[in-house]
């Protein structure tokens, strides 16, 4: 007698010692499927026997000559076999639908970190970046002077105001290490300004 395990339509083995396993298999991408135990008593779909009245059937096919129940029999069986086919092309469909989502899956998460790592690359301009910083700090300078200016006329500040006052010659030393004069303008561009004023200023004297 033969100790190999019998395997069910369901493709559920019954070991030699009685339990039962669905047994391990490969996925379409090479990784397995680990053997999984099935419970005690339990019985899929695909292993349960068709139910056959053969008193109904005999008595649907009564008169028409031949064994009494025998056609019915046949047919039931051709049936059942139908039946089971059609449940072993679904299973087998099930099985490559869900080996080709594992797949789909897995490979979405390699690509996924791989695209996450690429860095956004974006081109910054110095000469804008030091704009940008010395129209803030010439705005807050404006704001000091303003506040200076509140003061000189008697006006209470507080003390982030008061703050703010004391740091003029901070901010005017910060502009300047940008290359902007204490109203935020380029120091070249003041500079030719200037000139350009100055020269006209003698052309009209």
């Amino acid at each position: 007698m033969s100790g190999a395990p019998k395997t069910a339509n369901s493709g559920i083995q019954r070991l030699s010692n009685g339990s039962s396993v669905i047994p391990s298999s490969t996925r379409a991408d090479g990784s397995v499927r680990r053997e999984i135990k099935v419970k005690p008593g339990y019985k899929p779909p695909e292993d349960v026997e068709l139910y056959r009245n053969r008193t109904a059937a005999a008595w649907k096919n009564r008169g028409k000559g031949g064994v009494p129940g025998a056609e019915s029999v046949q047919k039931e069986d051709e049936e059942a076999s139908l039946a089971l086919n059609k449940n072993a092309k679904r299973r087998e469909a099930r099985k490559k639908a869900n080996a080709a989502k594992d797949t789909a899956d897995e490979t979405a998460e390699i690509v996924k970190p791989a695209k996450e790592a690429e860095p956004k690359a974006e081109e910054v301009d110095p000469e804008a970046e030091k704009a940008k910083e010395a129209k803030k700090l010439a705005k807050k300078l404006r704001q000091a002077r303003d506040l200076k200016d509140k003061k000189e006329k008697g006006d209470n500040l507080l003390p982030e105001q008061f703050a703010k006052v004391i740091k003029m010659n901070e901010l005017i030393r910060q502009l300047d290490s940008l290359g902007f004069d204490s109203e935020g303008e380029k120091k070249a561009d003041s500079e030719q300004a200037k000139e350009e004023q100055s020269a006209a200023g003698k052309v009209e004297g």
